[in-house]
């Protein structure tokens, strides 16, 4: 490729990334500072420019006083000047990302096969299911996985990506761009277009504020993410089911009809804890919205089918399953005209186009269901005429497995709340009924007892008009979710209780569900239309987890509500919180262990279950590579059903660009796959001193942890040297940053999700690695402790994810950064003993990888960083 583009040399600078990544991060970079000579003038160019040099040299020859040099610097420009050098490097950051991005898809082309005999891809679909097979799983084991396996990812709108949807489109439009300009057979007049338009971009990336002036509604986040629903999702899902479709057909050499292995779910206008804009009035909003795009998105696909599905018969010619799908949508014999599959995708579209104008009644009622069945009787009709080719690789492949996943209501709407407010609710409820008049004030087991005779009461406990005002609000959200029930049952999932201690705490949701008919009492039976779902967050509740399980499924109503549910349980682990509460190497072990035990206990009790993982974006926040985090999951808990967060920035990330949407999707269903089938499952350690090992160090880390939050100079100290309070007044999210007030907020009151923002500002990034080094310190006294670990970190997954994103966080870490906020407020001796920590935990690190710096075993993560 030629070495200049637009005038400017993108030749690789040998900086050990790879070349093409470099030439890219030239070209974005040369292209952002002309906008910068154009908008601002040579000398803020050159302003950029000295600056960034010095920020460089100091990083790569670690002289403090090069730092120095640019901070004074910086303190002599007026705001106009800090200004446009916050664009620029703002800029230059998302565009970074955007290189880095091209070049994710550049290495995957590159690793995918070109040929049959090439190996697979690593972490594909492909190679899993030629591993599958070589481990001597048959086709019929193979077959029953598949109908087991459930995978939901699930959309929140925790305030983690600051960035607004117009930049998030500009930086699609530029990555679209430069995958353009990088073709192999681009002429030059096609280089030089996209460049043109690369550059249009970056002078309105540069010229449009990142953050928003004013908070975001819940309907903003709402559409936020039904941006990438639509965009890159709905194409996904028929992709991933033809890559497995096809692997099975390549390894076993059979013809498979998979089932939807992904179904996607969403919080994002159902999810009400801490957050009060979530009304029940918006949470129906988002019900409707969620149908209404299905709806839109379907009609789309129909226009598609009828465009390709020209195929004429006579009239008496056409195949039975088209005949009588006709007739239902009330096409007489006669009437089908020589198009006959047009004629039903016709009366298809007017049923869908009814649903979006008004909802039918009754029987005329055109569900999901009846949608699929159409659909099914267009493949029947299809194969009886010996058009296979069509239905393998037609639109109606597609547009089945459309159907399949998203059906009307796109992606299930969960519904979460914390068990105080229902507490409250039930409380009002009970007086109110007369049943009880210190319900809070009664102790766990005689709670248990008023609400178990509450629900098993022939009658519901309130009546229209007669509802206390303290129970209004939760007994309306219950009402939204039986009304949108009624129109589509999939359009609900599960009803999640934040904040899980006590049996109570999930009899109470059930109480208020019964007052909506979503919980009712037929004889001796519970009938229920809603799964209670617990959520353990803190390190007490994820080692009581276990013990927990057992009370509740031995608890004589919530044996009735399982048995009403078909023997399911789905249960949620909170990685943030509980990083929060005990620290990164606690609360890992807290949620191994927990895992492990939860998994026993429903084995235990004969009942089907599901782990749902609350994982951020950082690994403080239970991030990291959600692939390796399946396989580290213990024997017990894998069952190949499972649900994990995309929050916030991991959104942006996995699911703006389609093919980086397709990779991460492929890698889940990858590591599900082989994690499902006993062959190919990790094996954990079999010696018991493996896990009395991790307990010590666990023990030991967290008592590291909460010496420095627990210090009586840390909070004031941390308030200080982080811009907590500016991060907590930003308008990135409608939900607020603690459930209390600013002024009254302490560290028990503040979300994990701003405390990890202010300590990656400072680069002290302590939630993903404080601790170790204490606890290593301690137990690597000895030489066989050190060769223990060093096995377990060479064969056991869980221990090698824990380690490598410790490792990870830690190379994202600069002492050398954080020590300009400690010292600004003269906050030293804490800043101290953070660094010390740090120095403990490379060195004790280091040790056990056998290596001699961090990330050294990833040496393309270590010079990105």
């Amino acid at each position: 490729m030629t070495q200049r583009i637009r005038g400017i040399d993108i030749q690789a600078e040998g900086t050990g990334i790879s070349r093409p990544l470099s030439e890219n991060v030239n070209l974005l970079g040369g292209l952002l500072g002309a906008v910068i000579r154009e908008r601002a003038g040579e000398d803020m160019l050159a302003l950029v420019e000295e600056l960034r040099t010095l920020c460089k040299r100091a990083l790569q020859e670690d002289d403090p006083s090069l730092r120095q040099r640019a901070a004074e610097r910086i303190r002599t420009l007026n705001t106009n000047e800090l200004q446009w050098l916050l664009r620029a490097f703002a800029a230059f950051f998302h565009l970074v990302n955007q290189a880095e991005r091209q070049e994710i898809l550049r290495v995957n082309r590159e690793r995918s096969p070109r040929d049959r005999d090439d190996p697979p891809r690593p972490e594909s679909i492909d190679e899993a299911v030629r591993r599958l097979h070589k481990s001597g799983v048959s086709l019929g084991e193979l077959r029953s996985m598949l109908a087991r396996i459930d995978i939901q990812p699930t959309f929140t709108a925790h305030p983690t990506e600051a960035r607004r949807r117009t930049i998030l489109l500009k930086q699609r439009r530029i990555a679209d761009l430069l995958a353009a300009l990088r073709r192999p057979d681009a002429t030059a007049a096609e280089v030089e277009e996209a460049a043109d338009a690369i550059y249009a971009e970056i002078m309105l990336l540069a010229s449009t504020d990142v953050v928003r002036e004013e908070r975001p509604s819940v309907h903003d986040e709402v559409e936020q993410g039904l941006f990438f629903l639509r965009s890159t999702v709905w194409d996904v899902a028929p992709r991933i089911h033809r890559d497995i479709t096809r692997a099975i057909q390549d390894w076993y050499g059979a013809e498979v009809d998979v089932p939807p292995l992904l179904r996607w779910r969403s919080w994002i206008g159902g999810d009400r804890d801490g957050n009060p804009n979530v009304t029940a009035a918006v949470t129906r909003w988002t019900f409707e919205r969620h149908r209404r795009t299905a709806l839109e998105l379907h009609l789309a696909e129909l226009d598609a089918l009828h465009e390709e599905l020209s195929i004429a018969h006579r009239s008496a010619d056409i195949p039975g399953p088209l005949r009588t799908a006709l007739a239902r949508h009330g096409v007489r014999e006669g009437e089908e005209t020589d198009e006959p599959y047009r004629r039903l995708i016709d009366a298809m579209k007017r049923r869908i186009a009814a649903l979006l104008v008004e909802a039918a009644d009754g029987a005329d009622q055109y569900d999901a269901a009846a949608f699929r069945e159409d659909l099914d009787a267009i493949t029947a009709a299809l194969a009886e005429r010996g058009f296979d080719i069509i239905i393998r690789n037609g639109r109606i492949a597609r547009l089945r497995v459309l159907a399949a996943t998203f059906g009307f209501h796109l992606a299930a709407l969960d519904i979460r709340q914390h068990s105080e407010i229902h507490e409250q609710a039930v409380t009002a409820l009970l007086q109110a009924a007369g049943i009880c008049d210190d319900y809070v004030a009664r102790p766990e087991a005689e709670r248990v007892a008023v609400l178990e005779r509450a629900l098993l009461m022939p009658h519901v406990l309130t009546q229209a008009g007669d509802v206390p005002e303290a129970a209004r609000d939760a007994l309306e959200t219950f009402h939204v979710v039986a009304d949108a029930r009624q129109l589509d049952p999939d359009a609900v999932g599960s009803f999640i209780v934040s904040m899980t201690h006590e049996v109570s705490d999930l009899l109470e949701p059930m109480l208020l569900a019964r007052e909506s008919g979503l919980v009712r009492l037929r004889g001796d039976r519970l009938e229920s239309d809603l799964d209670f779902v617990p959520l353990f967050e803190t390190i007490e509740d994820l080692a009581n987890a276990g013990d927990y399980m057992r009370a509740l499924f031995r608890n004589r109503v919530y044996a009735m509500q399982l048995q009403a549910r078909g023997g399911f349980q789905e249960l949620m682990l909170g990685y943030s919180d509980s990083n929060k509460d005990g620290g990164y190497w606690m609360a890992n072990w807290a949620l191994h262990r927990a895992q492990d035990a939860l998994g026993r206990v429903c084995r235990g009790h004969d009942v089907d279950f599901r782990l749902f993982h609350g994982r951020g974006g950082t690994v403080g926040r239970g991030g990291g590579r959600a692939n390796l985090a399946i396989s580290a999951m213990p024997a017990p808990a894998q069952n190949g059903r499972i649900r994990l967060t995309e929050q916030g920035e991991v959104i942006s990330f996995r699911y703006a660009l389609p093919d980086i949407a397709h990779r991460h999707t492929e890698q889940l269903v990858s590591a599900v796959l082989l994690a499902t089938a006993p062959q190919t499952q990790a094996q954990a350690p079999a010696d018991q001193a493996a896990y009395a090992l991790m307990d010590r160090i666990a023990d030991a880390s967290m008592r590291a942890y909460r010496a420095l939050i627990d210090h009586q100079d840390f909070w004031a100290w941390y308030i200080r040297v982080t811009p907590i309070e500016h991060i907590s007044r930003l308008p990135i999210a409608s939900r607020p940053v603690s459930r209390k007030s600013a002024e009254d907020v302490a560290f028990e009151d503040l979300r994990a999700i701003p405390w990890g923002f202010a300590w990656t500002q400072t680069r002290y990034i302590v939630p993903g690695w404080y601790g170790i080094g204490t606890a290593l310190e301690q137990v690597l006294q000895d030489e066989a402790t050190v060769e223990l670990l060093q096995r377990l970190h060479a064969s056991w997954p869980f221990l090698a994810a824990v380690i490598e994103n410790a490792e990870r966080e830690m190379a994202r870490s600069r002492m050398s950064v954080a020590e300009y906020y400690a010292r600004r407020i003269g906050g030293m001796d804490m800043h101290r003993r953070i660094a010390d920590e740090f120095a403990r935990s490379s060195a004790t690190l280091r040790r056990i990888t056998r290596t001699s710096t961090l990330l050294e075993q990833s040496p393309v993560i270590r010079r990105s960083i």
